[in-house]
């Protein structure tokens, strides 16, 4: 009976480890959110006195950075990955022609004054005692027929505190510094002239 006891016991405690090996609490693999914690309005307004008559289309941006499911990492100690099985080229495209839409301009699906198109070249955040976000953008502005009218790289930032390795806080930092990109694009004197068409 003892012995039967025994066995029970180890196998009980076996499947308890076993159960906490599976549930590591990593973030590999993790869908993206949008959480952010400030907006274009609270950073500044967008005077939009030469841009009533521009029709914004903004093309899908092209994701290439070198790993593309990785969006994160924790530093502090042994390396802690953060990735997403999510299309991140979407995911920016999509809410960046939002946020511009909230500024005021116009934003078309087809048809556009002027075409934004490029490529995404950071979308990332690494965590030592903090959280700071890095987004990088090449972007090119063109007209219809498809002349440049202007081109540059855009980039935004976010530093946030909070609990180590959450994925609510790698989501805020990430949101924030797009949005952080975005407020830079349409502050940008040159893009805003180009866009007016002159």
């Amino acid at each position: 009976m003892n012995k039967r006891l025994c066995l029970i016991l180890v196998f009980l405690v076996g499947c308890s480890t076993t159960g906490t090996e599976t549930r590591p609490g990593k973030l590999e693999n993790i869908p993206l959110a949008w959480k952010p914690t400030t907006s274009l309005g609270s950073m500044a307004s967008v005077d939009l006195a030469d841009l009533q008559d521009a029709r914004l289309q903004v093309d899908r941006l092209a994701d290439n950075r070198e790993n593309r499911g990785a969006i994160g990492q924790n530093i502090e100690q042994t390396p802690r990955k953060v990735s997403t099985p999510d299309d991140v080229s979407a995911f920016v495209t999509d809410h960046m022609k939002s946020l511009i839409s909230r500024t005021g301009i116009e934003v078309v699906a087809s048809g556009g004054t002027a075409i934004l198109k490029g490529e995404i070249k950071q979308f990332f955040v690494d965590e030592t005692e903090i959280y700071q976000g890095d987004v990088r953008l090449r972007l090119t502005l063109t007209n219809p027929a498809g002349e440049v009218l202007w081109t540059g790289t855009i980039r935004g930032a976010a530093i946030h505190f909070g609990r180590s390795y959450k994925a609510e806080n790698y989501y805020e930092t990430l949101s924030d510094s797009l949005i952080n990109a975005t407020y830079h694009l349409v502050q940008d004197a040159d893009f805003r002239k180009a866009l007016a068409g002159k």
